[in-house]
């Protein structure tokens, strides 16, 4: 008689990956939920970067402070829209024209050789990444990114997407969010910036430990003229 192996089968795991898989899901759309009423205390990215200064023993304050929608200025709204995805209201949280155009710019042998790297990613995508995810590029994080992209659209909607990404992007070493970052470099609340300062604030998104030490240099100087009179062009959601 031949005896029964005891280790699990190929079957077995595969049922455990995708058991776990769903899992893992669930407990982002659970997630996602509980913000329809409360807010993110914190998000990935945020806990990354107070590793990486606790790591670094460097003394950088902490700033990170939430504010409502109705309290961050429609011109930063506009700017942000304007300077990361202008077709925020009208995309269903994904841009598939962007991200193959991203894609065939990464994969060209002159960006291949300049070490560029074009993201393509929407407001709904980024928040995606910074609630749940790591910064490390590969293709199963993109695939998760556009899954838990779809899940904030269906869940939260366009006017909780940008109140929470306003709320906890990036703008420099240990800034993040809306108020610290009007507070940090021009003293004044979110509520009051003006077309031109945010405008600047959306210009440093893609790199803003970078720019936060060349916030008047040329190129951001340039830029912010641009984005700043694409800002009338744009909606927001009301």
């Amino acid at each position: 008689m031949t005896k029964r192996s005891d280790s699990p089968t190929l079957r077995s795991i595969l049922w455990l990956c995708i058991a776990a898989i769903l899992i893992l899901q669930a407990y982002f759309a659970l997630r996602i939920l509980a913000w329809t009423v409360t807010t993110p205390s914190s998000t990935a990215f945020m806990r990354a970067a107070q590793l990486r200064i606790l790591r670094s023993g460097d003394d950088v304050p902490w700033q990170h402070d939430w504010v409502p929608y109705d309290a961050i200025s429609p011109w930063l709204k506009r700017a942000v829209v304007a300077s990361e995805d202008a077709t925020f209201l009208t995309n269903d949280g994904v841009d598939w024209k962007a991200i193959h155009e991203a894609w065939i710019k990464n994969h060209s042998v002159r960006d291949e050789h300049l070490h560029r790297v074009v993201g393509g990613s929407t407001i709904t995508q980024q928040l995606a990444k910074n609630l749940f995810l790591s910064p490390q590029r590969s293709y199963v994080r993109k695939a998760q990114e556009l899954v838990i992209a779809y899940m904030l659209e269906g869940i939260l909607g366009k006017r909780r997407i940008l109140e929470i990404y306003l709320n906890s992007v990036e703008w420099g070493e240990g800034i993040y969010g809306a108020k610290a970052a009007a507070e940090h470099y021009f003293h004044q609340p979110a509520s009051r910036l003006s077309h031109l300062q945010a405008a600047r604030l959306a210009v440093m998104l893609p790199a803003p430990r970078f720019f936060e030490h060349h916030l008047f240099g040329p190129y951001i100087n340039a830029r912010t003229g641009v984005i700043a009179a694409r800002a009338y062009q744009v909606q927001i959601p009301r």
